[in-house]
């Protein structure tokens, strides 16, 4: 599993009872908001709503700001935010890639905020397709961990309805496959008895940097520094750290 998918976990479970804990909830409801502006309100018929919202509940985020930004992404409190969606790349300490996923109403504050995160912190801005190459678009699909369940147990259950892959991550099981196997993944785990969490898609590097220490901390800064800002929704970048690195930065 990519070092960052760790520090994302990690950083997961600090944000409910640290200071970024609002910032976390801000961009879960903003996620809510667009996924019921586009796919609608009810979570029944918009399956990426419904997976926003199980994650932000799993998360803590309170009932009242989900169901106020269902309200607003409706259009049922007035005119819906118009959040643009946009991509940047670039090439962080240690020639590590980066994709940096945002939702703006914005985009010249967007532009200027991640470009100086970038390079205060000791990375470059990329031209567009000089780093999305080295990504793959994949679903990655939560299973609640039960008393005896094991990692083999869900890998036999999802194989067969394409898992690429099963990551332990501690409180969970993630299973990776292709956006359009997703469905089936479901419907394997359904049939097996196991509990599906949530959903996500993400974008997954092809190849990684083992990073030590320094450089570790270096990238960490930077992701930081991007995923601080307000219009930035998720960062993406091809490193790889051992769990002693990561406990140490």
């Amino acid at each position: 599993m990519s070092g960052h998918s760790k520090w994302a976990t990690t950083k997961h479970k600090k944000a409910v009872v640290d200071a970024k804990r609002s910032k976390l909830f801000a961009k879960l409801i903003k996620t809510i908001e667009v996924a019921a502006r586009t796919g609608g309100p009810d979570p029944a018929g918009n399956p990426t709503l419904a997976d926003a919202i199980t994650g932000a509940k799993r998360l803590s985020v309170p009932a009242d700001n989900i169901e106020r930004a269902i309200k607003r992404g409706s259009g049922e409190m007035g005119d819906a935010n118009a959040y643009e969606e946009i991509m940047y790349e670039a090439y962080g300490p240690g020639g590590v890639a980066f994709l940096i996923e945002c939702l703006t109403d914005n985009r010249n504050r967007a532009n200027a905020e991640v470009r100086t995160a970038i390079t205060r912190n000791g990375g470059n801005p990329a031209d567009p397709g000089s780093v999305a190459y080295l990504f793959s678009r994949k679903s990655l699909i939560t299973i609640a961990k039960t008393e005896g369940l094991t990692e083999d147990d869900v890998l036999l259950a999802v194989l067969e309805a394409g898992a690429e892959e099963v990551n332990d991550n501690d409180e969970a099981f993630e299973v990776v496959c292709d956006v359009s196997d997703a469905r089936g993944i479901r419907d394997a785990c359904a049939e097996a008895g196991l509990t599906v969490d949530g959903a996500d898609i993400a974008w997954i590097p092809s190849t990684s940097i083992e990073l030590e220490d320094e450089p570790a901390r270096k990238v960490l800064k930077l992701v930081d520094a991007l995923e601080d800002l307000d219009d930035v929704q998720n960062v993406y970048a091809n490193f790889d750290v051992s769990d002693e690195v990561l406990a140490s930065v």
